[in-house]
């Protein structure tokens, strides 16, 4: 594999096991937690962090993981890059915050520069900062509203954007993003998605995005259509990689109808595919798309960059928000996207890929629990099922996750049907160390299933 920037972590890169997970101390935290913290806020992983650097995370109790999880595709570059932390620590001394609708500042401009420079497409952009995907995502659907005139918004099966009550309304998944916090925003439509290992049309993503067309057409109307948001992988949903055409056929449509195709790359962006953004594997140009998670190396930042007539349509004021673009987030925005290139973290993601899909599809011939391998770069998926069919099996995958952490190793699950487990590493990852939670991982795969 390509070399990685590991060999300065400020942290010892090793899996180190001194306690039972969660430890004593993680236990007490939690019975504070129990006592201080909302109940409706989840956490997958019982340990409480108090390190975290390359690809470990040292938790209360001197344990040491090996963090497969990435904070959900937050920490590509670390999570204590040198040059971000130097670049927060900088900015954090001469200002936290002016809000730049009352006093603008330099790095908001030039985090907009890059994404403009960054994102696909050549032609004129503009770019708007926020806190959250969730609020990228609502933003950008403001933005096609105005610009079009029209009041529609297409989202797809097994969707994620968001908890918000709009993008709760783009997501497909209820439990536990919607239930119970309805009614939700009107004017949401939900079409069918390439889902090639559960789809009838398997890999024809032609055939698979005409049968959404046919519906939008008839169920819809294209001129009453504004856009139509997509995660080119979806996330949440598990991980779903579109059958080949499927997304193109849909930008061609959208395009010869004005309908605005946005792309929220909230998770796939940020060289987390093995390129800039999913975009970029697909050939395609959005018109609008979302970022956040891994722009600014852990710091609170997302953003909506897209064509320059659809952002300036929106009169003064009508864009932004007190702490959108904070300047300490701008500066760590600045100095991970200069680490992913210095590194070439995008190829760093082709390599993880490489090494830990051959070590999982090893597996699978092994076990007969693996129903489908997918993803892009280090966004990798596996679907776990009962042996022999395509039924999900949820309650597996929960214990193939647990029994990878009571060993050390940070593994995260998603799917519309709760049985897929995601791959998110920091890119920064060392070799050894991405073979040893692999490992691990492998090893617990073995062990539920025996």
């Amino acid at each position: 594999m390509t070399s990685t920037v590991t060999s300065a972590s400020r942290v010892p890169q090793r899996r180190i096991l001194r306690t039972a997970i969660p430890g004593p101390r993680s236990e007490e935290l939690a019975a504070r937690r129990r006592a201080a913290v909302a109940a409706g806020v989840g956490s997958s992983v019982p340990v409480y962090a108090v390190d975290a650097d390359g690809g470990v995370i040292v938790d209360v109790d001197g344990n040491s993981l090996i963090d497969l999880g990435a904070g959900i595709a937050v920490t590509t570059v670390g999570a204590s890059d040198p040059g971000v932390a130097a670049a927060v620590a900088e900015q954090a001394a001469h200002f936290t915050h002016t809000c730049f609708m009352v006093t603008p500042y330099e790095g908001y401009v030039a985090v907009a520069e890059k994404l403009n420079e960054l994102t696909p497409g050549d032609h004129e952009k503009r770019t708007v900062l926020f806190n959250s995907g969730a609020e990228a995502v609502e933003n950008a659907i403001k933005v096609a509203r105005l610009a079009t005139g029209r009041e529609a918004v297409v989202a797809f099966d097994n969707a994620y954007h968001g908890r918000t009550n709009l993008t709760m309304a783009l997501t497909a998944k209820t439990m536990p993003y919607k239930t119970g916090f309805g009614p939700f925003a009107p004017e949401v439509y939900r079409m069918p998605m390439s889902y090639p290992y559960r789809d009838p049309l398997g890999d024809d993503g032609v055939a698979a995005a005409r049968r959404a067309i046919a519906q939008m057409e008839t169920q819809i109307g294209a001129d009453q259509l504004a856009a139509m948001i997509i995660e080119p992988i979806q996330g949440e949903g598990g991980f779903i990689v579109p059958a080949p055409g499927f997304l193109p056929t849909l930008v061609d449509w959208a395009r010869e109808h004005g309908v605005v195709f946005i792309a929220d790359e909230v998770q796939t962006g940020f060289a987390r595919t093995g390129s800039w953004f999913a975009c970029d594997d697909e050939g395609i140009v959005p018109d609008l798309i979302t970022m956040a998670k891994g722009i600014a190396g852990g710091m609170p930042l997302a953003a909506v960059t897209g064509r320059a007539e659809l952002l300036d349509a929106v009169h003064a004021g009508g864009l932004g928000g007190t702490y959108g673009g904070n300047p300490v987030a701008c500066a760590a925005a600045l100095a991970a996207i200069e680490t992913m290139a210095r590194a070439d973290l995008a190829g760093r993601a082709r390599a993880i890929n490489a090494a830990a899909t051959a070590k999982l599809r090893a597996l699978a011939d092994e076990v007969g629990v693996i129903g489908d391998i997918r993803g892009r770069g280090a966004m990798i998926a596996v679907e776990i099922v009962t042996p022999g069919t395509t039924d999900p099996d949820p309650a597996l995958t929960k214990a193939i996750a647990s029994a990878a952490l009571a060993e050390g190793v940070v593994v995260l699950t998603c799917g519309t049907y709760g049985n897929v487990i995601r791959l998110l590493p920091p890119l920064v990852i060392g070799d050894d160390l991405l073979d040893e939670g692999i490992g691990v991982l492998a090893d617990a795969v073995r062990a539920a299933t025996r």
